[in-house]
């Protein structure tokens, strides 16, 4: 099976820790015998000016490696673009988050900007071959405008292989943390308002007034394969936004018995439900910091890495496949031709 991969969100070395979860899940495709060819799209650095002829642009990279499925890894204003266009090639759409729902930034322009490129990715979903979310909320979303049979539920995988149980003290040691200090990893990464880091400051203050020698880092400018080492240096991951899809961080340190404290957003109480240690909080600072207050008191070891194995990169990848084949069945039967 060929794929054409479409992204405008894939790690470079001047952003090595963007869209990593896009760049595992093509190398989990292509272990799993896939072509997959790269197209990205950069936005980061054209603006807008990059998806201007996108859609014949992928339409003659299609052509040229003779895929059998286009798969657009992110919605927005990408995602309209290639749909746009006249094609002759099946299309599948990856929803992650913030292109479906939207992200509360400051400013008249760039909120406009949020909500045309949600009203973009509404518009790539109707005219999809298939779509695939990340998680149920996203599907609710999507759900009054498209049929179930279209979509798939599928979060990211983890690399469990990376991520995994290791020694804290050696891994506090390598990043130079004090050993008596209780350690709360800030996922800082896209550096994305809708993370709300001023509600898990807040959060922190009121761990400290209740006692907890707490000490708050932000995962920020970390390259992938580094990340292990902070999640197994933290006593607990925090997270406290806004909303979000599947956050692959919450996974992955399960993945390395670490505890989680979140608020209610995307799939993390699906993640988190049943495991002892994990706390769901409310969007307070005050029950985010009775949370920590509870993980520091209590502490104990998690044993949450085998709740990931159905999250395996190996496992999704199949999955994904699965719905590959289903979407391109489909489109030859549509199209009146034979495979």
């Amino acid at each position: 099976m060929r794929i054409l991969a479409v992204t405008n969100c894939y790690p470079t070395v001047e952003r090595p820790a963007q869209g990593t979860f896009i760049e595992q899940q093509i190398k989990s495709l292509r272990h799993a015998g896939l072509t997959v060819e790269v197209l990205t799209v950069d936005r980061a650095n054209l603006g807008y000016s990059a998806y201007r002829g996108l859609g014949r642009r992928v339409q003659a990279e299609a052509a040229k490696y003779d895929v059998d499925l286009i798969h657009v890894m992110y919605g927005g204003v990408m995602a309209q673009a290639v749909l746009k266009a006249p094609r002759n090639f099946p299309v599948v759409i990856s929803f992650c988050g913030s292109d479906l729902l939207g992200e509360n930034l400051p400013g008249m322009l760039r909120k406009l900007a949020v909500a045309y490129g949600v009203r973009c990715s509404r518009f790539a979903a109707r005219n999809a071959d298939g779509v695939i979310v990340k998680s149920k909320n996203l599907q609710e979303a999507l759900l009054s405008t498209l049929d179930a049979s279209d979509m798939r539920v599928i979060p990211n995988g983890v690399d469990l292989n990376r991520f995994k149980p290791m020694e804290a003290i050696d891994c506090r040691q390598k990043l130079g943390w004090n050993s008596d200090r209780f350690h709360v990893l800030f996922p800082a990464n896209s550096g994305s308002p809708c993370k709300r880091f001023w509600l898990s400051e807040a959060a922190v203050k009121v761990a400290t007034r209740l006692g907890v020698p707490v000490q708050l880092h932000r995962l920020q400018g970390v390259k992938h394969e580094d990340v292990p080492v902070w999640l197994n240096a933290s006593d607990c991951l925090i997270l406290s936004s806004e909303h979000e899809g599947s956050p692959n961080i919450v996974k992955e340190a399960l993945a390395c018995n670490r505890p989680v404290i979140s608020v209610d957003v995307g799939d993390v109480a699906e993640r988190i439900a049943g495991i002892c240690g994990c706390y769901l909080s409310e969007p307070t600072a005050e029950a985010l910091g009775e949370s920590l207050d509870k993980a520091y008191r209590a502490p104990q070891a998690l044993e949450s890495r085998c709740r990931m194995k159905d999250l395996s990169l190996e496992s999704v990848a199949t999955d994904v496949i699965s719905f590959y084949r289903h979407v391109i069945d489909r489109w030859h039967v549509q199209h009146g031709q034979r495979l």
